[in-house]
């Protein structure tokens, strides 16, 4: 006799694969709305926190530090950030009052904290201001060589006015000065040496000329000191020992110039002589 074949319940299987698909997508869909659940009650403790902390009286600021002023007042910071006293210090937002504080020119760098429980402290470093570049409209450089504002009616400076130099020959970070940039920077770096023949402080003009050289304007005795391009230091020496030999000697209480390009032939000229001829002295 021949056994027949059992065939397999094709029918049950396909129940019961069906079956397991949708408990696990019934589990999987229970996870999903656990996890849905858990994101949605930390939100909102989140937010219930953060309204809690930026509605508090506790927190509200009672101390406004600045430091680092100098030309600047507490109140101009305060106002260029955006901050005023009794804000509650957890709704300030320090990037963007920070951001606000370097869109002010005269602000090089800033940074903003909390104090806890009710302070906020700024940091700033302001601008160091050199000189001013007159390129036919007024702009001030800072230590580093480089334009940090134009200049307004409501800047105060008594700094040296640059002239004779032009738009390419901004100082850009990266890049090689321009030579008769160069120039000037050294000048005035070398004004700022306690022991300057030329201070700083006394140089009221520079004139560039690009084939020349420069041209300082400093005492109200001494109308012009042409000292070129190149070897200041030498030239400043050289200077020292001119005006020490004409005060010694009783010499022109009035010079129209003083000429140091040549080293090995320095030209005084006195104002209002006489003579052509008279009117130079080389020593």
């Amino acid at each position: 006799m021949v056994r027949k074949k059992v065939r397999k319940n094709y029918y049950k299987n396909s129940a019961a694969i069906k079956r397991n698909k949708l408990i696990k997508r019934l589990v999987l869909g229970m996870k999903l709305a656990t996890v849905g659940a858990a994101l949605l009650f930390v939100s909102l403790l989140f937010v219930f926190s953060y309204d809690l902390l930026t509605q508090c009286n506790y927190f509200r600021a009672k101390s406004l530090k600045v430091a680092g002023i100098h030309r600047l007042t507490q109140e101009k910071v305060l106002q260029q950030a955006k901050i005023i006293s009794g804000v509650n210090i957890f709704s300030v937002n320090l990037i963007k009052a920070r951001k606000r504080l370097l869109a002010q020119p005269w602000i090089e760098d800033a940074q903003i904290s909390r104090d806890l429980p009710s302070g906020i402290d700024i940091r700033i470093k302001e601008q160091d201001p050199l000189a001013i570049l007159d390129l036919g409209r007024k702009f001030i450089i800072n230590t580093q060589g480089e334009i940090f504002k134009e200049m307004d009616a409501a800047d105060r400076c008594r700094l040296p006015v640059i002239g004779g130099l032009e738009f390419s020959d901004i100082n850009v970070k990266g890049e090689p000065r321009s030579a008769p940039f160069d120039a000037v920077m050294k000048v005035l770096t070398l004004g700022q040496k306690s022991e300057s023949i030329l201070p700083y402080n006394s140089i009221k003009k520079i004139d560039v000329d690009r084939e020349m050289g420069l041209t300082i304007y400093a005492f109200d005795h001494i109308k012009e000191i042409k000292i070129g391009y190149n070897d200041y230091p030498s030239k400043y020496a050289m200077l020292k020992d001119v005006l020490f030999y004409l005060e010694k000697e009783g010499g022109f209480s009035q010079l129209e110039s003083i000429d140091l390009n040549n080293l090995n032939r320095i030209v005084v000229n006195p104002v209002k002589l006489e003579s052509v001829g008279k009117s130079r002295k080389e020593v």
